[in-house]
Order: structure tokens, then C-alpha cells, then sequence
């Protein structure tokens, strides 16, 4: 699929110094001469941890120790098979850095951004929730309900844009906030990397109002279903308190839904956080990707896309195992 996009991968690497001969040169040394079936199969190679490798040093597959350190298993011919990390290749863009490299800088900013708005939103959607549940159908709980709507219903990028101006500018004397800033910036000498803790906030809280307005809605209407059940009735029955009743049976009861919601809007803020990065100048996988794609860096794009997917397949995972925590009666076979 990338690769029926316009432009030619070689001639953008060259640039101005293209020639035909050096055009020649680079697809044969990144595999652009051959079809699109072939490409496929070297970047499968490149990404199976067993791959298989020419000894030929014209072909692509040549096992070239710039590309990666490999521990040869046996040769048969003239191929061998080598057991490695998986290769993702190497940026289109950045004079033939590697995109682990590009994804170990940028990806630890994002976790760090989403983990901090899945918290925001965890914490303020059980609590509001809770209130709202416990309010039912009283003005607290109709405005909770209002706030909640407004808030999965405004894209992201208009609500970053919103509060990079509202809060960075003309609030600015009031909140020291910045409008853009990422997670470490250089000393006034230029000398020094220092963190930044403040620039985290906004985005944060931007990126967690969707998770935020979703987890209070699942909160509300789980606990309204778990008030309903006997042992609830059985347990006011015996006379403990709202509070008690709350925190030893209900809560716990009532977060199986929530925590399906965390884990899939946890796994997405990775993907998602792609305007929230841009608009705020946060130098994580999502304004890589931006600029990936402004720059038709496939191997950067394709890289990023892996390496989501498989984070949603591990988080799902993790998940899984933590309903046997909340829910006893889930059995993972």
C-alpha cells in the first residue's frame, strides 16, 4: 500500500546530486528495482527474527553488519540463516539512521503523554462517575452528563488548538503555561537537556477529555447496573454504609467495562496522540509519524504502524489478565 504512493523513495534521498547512475546505485542497495511482491518479501526477511540472508554483497539480502548484529545458524549454499532483532530499515530522511533509533527516541514521549492522560482520565471518570451514579438524575448529575457528551464529541485537534491559545497565550502571565513545548528542552546555554514537566500538562489533559467523557458514562451506568444486584441489597441489608458498600463490592464490580475502555483508549493514544503531538510541538511518535508522511518516509511510517499494532496486541493482553483480578469467574484457558 505504501508504495503506490506518489514519489520515488531513491530520487528523494539524492536529491539535487541525482544522477542516473547513482539513481541505479541506491535502488539496487534498498531493493527498489525489483517488484513490488519481491520488496514485500525482503521486508518480511528484514522483520522475522530467522531470516535468510545472500552471500552475494549486490544483492539486498547480503548480510551487511552496518544493517544489524546477527548470530549465524548454519549456510546451505549460498544462503544463510542468522537469527537477529527484528530490522525495520533505515529513515528515508535522516542520512541513514536506523528506525529502532528513531522509534527509541520518539516513543518514550508518547508513553510518557498517554500514560499521563489515561491516569488524568482514569481518576477524574471513576470519581465523576461515581458522583454522577450516586446523583442520578439530580442537576450534578444532568451537567456531569452534558460536560461528558461536549467532550467525546469535540475532535482533538480542536480542542489542542482551544487550549494551546486559551491557556499558552492569553492566560499565559496566569498559567506560566507554554503553547508548544515537548518533554525536554535546552538549558538557556543550548548546552544541556533539562525536563519540562509543565509542558506536559496541557497536552495531557487534551489527549484524556475523550477517555475522560467515556469512562465517566461506562462508570455511571455499571454502577447503576451493579445497585440493582442482591448482594448490594443484602449488604445494605446488614447495615453498611453507602461508603463501605461502595468500595468493597460495587467498585470493583463496576470496572470490568471501565477497564476494557482504558485499555483500548490506551492502545489508541499511541496512534491518536498524532494531532495532539503536532499542534503542542511534543517530540513523540505521533509528530514523527506527521512528518513522516510530509516527507514520504515510508520505512518511518511502516515502522510506526508495527510497532502500535503491536502494543495493542500486548496491552489487550495484559488486560485480559487483569479481569481475572476484578472478576473471579473470568478463566483464562
Amino acid at each position: 500500500m505504501f508504495n503506490v504512493l506518489p514519489g520515488d523513495p531513491a530520487q528523494m534521498m539524492l536529491g539535487q546530486n541525482e544522477d542516473s547512475e547513482q539513481l541505479a546505485l541506491v535502488k539496487q542497495k534498498y531493493g527498489f528495482d525489483k517488484s513490488i511482491s519481491t520488496q514485500y518479501l525482503y521486508y518480511l526477511n528484514d522483520l522475522s527474527p530467522i531470516s535468510f540472508h545472500s552471500k552475494n554483497k549486490n544483492n539486498y539480502t547480503y548480510l551487511s553488519p552496518s544493517k544489524y548484529t546477527a548470530t549465524k545458524l548454519f549456510s546451505v549454499g549460498n544462503t544463510t540463516t542468522v537469527l537477529k532483532f527484528p530490522y525495520l530499515r533505515e529513515s528515508f530522511t535522516k542520512q541513514g539512521k536506523k528506525v529502532s533509533q528513531v522509534l527509541a527516541e520518539t516513543l518514550p514521549n508518547t508513553f510518557v503523554l498517554a500514560v499521563s492522560a489515561i491516569v488524568i482520565a482514569m481518576l477524574l471518570g471513576v470519581f465523576l462517575g461515581v458522583v454522577s451514579a450516586l446523583k442520578k438524575d439530580s442537576f450534578l448529575d444532568k451537567t456531569i452528563q452534558i460536560l461528558s457528551t461536549i467532550g467525546m464529541s469535540v475532535p482533538s485537534f480542536f480542542s489542542a488548538i482551544l487550549f494551546a491559545w486559551l491557556f499558552g497565550y492569553v492566560l499565559h502571565k496566569y498559567t506560566n503555561l507554554e503553547m508548544t513545548g515537548s518533554l525536554y528542552a535546552l538549558d538557556d546555554y543550548g548546552e544541556k537537556l533539562h525536563i519540562q514537566w509543565k509542558n506536559l500538562i496541557l497536552p495531557a489533559i487534551v489527549l484524556g477529555i475523550r477517555p475522560l467523557a467515556v469512562i465517566i458514562q461506562l462508570m455511571r451506568n455499571s454502577l447503576l447496573e451493579v445497585f440493582n444486584q442482591d448482594y448490594i441489597r443484602t449488604a445494605r441489608a446488614k447495615g453498611l454504609s453507602e461508603f463501605q458498600i461502595i468500595k468493597k463490592h460495587a467498585i470493583k464490580n463496576a470496572l470490568n467495562p471501565v477497564v476494557t475502555a482504558i485499555s483500548g483508549w490506551f492502545a489508541s493514544m499511541l496512534a491518536g496522540a498524532v494531532f495532539v503531538e503536532y499542534i503542542f510541538g511534543w517530540n513523540g511518535l505521533g509528530k514523527e509519524i506527521v512528518n513522516a508522511l510530509n516527507t514520504l518516509d515510508l520505512p518511518v511510517i511502516m515502522g510506526s504502524v508495527l510497532i502500535i499494532a503491536t502494543l495493542f496486541v500486548i496491552i489487550n493482553i495484559f488486560v485480559d489478565i487483569i479481569y481475572t483480578w476484578l472478576d473471579p469467574k473470568v478463566v483464562l484457558k
